[in-house]
């Protein structure tokens, strides 16, 4: 806060995509980051950080999907409706989920315009490869920016042989490298590489004319991206190599827990701050016009037969 009679605090600058290609050209890294909710949402956009992504990996970590693939439209949907209400400055992203922009040009406009037109999103991200690049460019062109996303892509992991690193080979290195160029070239205004290797993500970041976002694969990139659950070891299922915890909430959200249960059954909790009484005159009332006889003393305090 200002001291009296000092400067208004600085308002901060709704995040734009030609902000972004600002901190490209002069080096200031962007930071984005894989919100599904509300209170996280308005936490993060208040301490600036750049991009918010509606990942569907929301729908493992909050809905208990095994995979994205299952992940539906409406449960994204909703999460993008969450972090819609919870932001003001940070570009707000959606995940398009499996299935909903790969069929025609057609289905990638109508759905990427639903998030826009009811969750107020204002860019989009497709994992895929050169082959996808068709139904991108129709978005691009019904005006809504595409962030590409290339590298491992949890939508195609048959394909891909499981959740293994890309681009370690020159062979696969190039291919990664085609599928950049072809999200480029249909108009995509960003390329993230999702574990690739740190040598794909660099060349792209030094020759592509978009800034590039590493998630895994590297800090020579333009921004980092990250899933917000890993960065408090939210989801105990997996937690990927590249991904660094900060704070571990599990063993807190367990103490929490505890402390309750043994509070709830030794008659801890609720206590008498928490908890609303009658007037004595108002009780003696109440008694007479029911015929209520208690059977435990009435005010603070246990009942007898739990006081140990």
């Amino acid at each position: 806060m200002a001291s009296p009679g000092g400067p208004e605090p600085k308002k901060r600058k709704k995040i734009t995509i030609t902000e972004l290609k600002r901190k490209m050209r002069e080096g200031e890294q962007i930071v984005q980051l894989a919100v599904y909710d509300y209170r996280n949402a308005v936490v993060a956009d208040r301490l600036g950080i750049d991009i918010l992504c509606v990942s569907d990996t929301g729908g493992m970590v909050l809905f208990g999907h095994k995979s994205t693939v299952s992940v539906t439209f409406d449960e994204v949907m909703m999460m993008a409706k969450a972090i819609d209400r919870g932001s003001q400055y940070g570009l707000r992203m959606v995940d398009m989920p499996y299935w909903s922009f790969h069929i025609s040009p057609e289905q990638a406009v109508e759905n990427a315009g639903r998030f826009v037109a009811e969750a107020n999103a204002e860019v989009m991200k497709c994992e895929g490869n050169r082959h996808h690049a068709k139904n991108i460019e129709a978005i691009v062109k019904a005006g809504i920016p595409v962030q590409g996303h290339i590298g491992i892509t949890p939508m195609r992991m048959p394909q891909l042989g499981g959740f293994v690193a890309q681009g370690k080979t020159s062979d696969r290195a190039k291919e990664l490298i085609d599928d950049a160029h072809a999200m480029v070239a249909a108009g995509c205004f960003s390329i993230m590489c999702e574990v690739t290797s740190e040598e794909v993500c660099q060349y792209l970041t030094e020759t592509l004319p978009v800034p590039v976002i590493s998630l895994g694969a590297g800090n020579k990139a333009h921004g980092v991206h990250i899933i917000g659950s890993d960065l408090f070891h939210l989801y105990e299922e997996h937690v990927p190599r590249h991904s660094k915890i900060y704070t571990d909430l599990i063993p807190i959200i367990e103490d929490v827990y505890n402390r309750y249960m043994a509070d709830v059954r030794n008659h801890d909790y609720p206590g008498p701050e928490h908890t609303v009484y009658m007037k004595d005159e108002e009780r003696e009332k109440f008694k007479k016009l029911t015929g209520w006889q208690p059977k435990t003393p009435l005010g603070p305090g246990k009942p007898a037969a739990f006081k140990k």
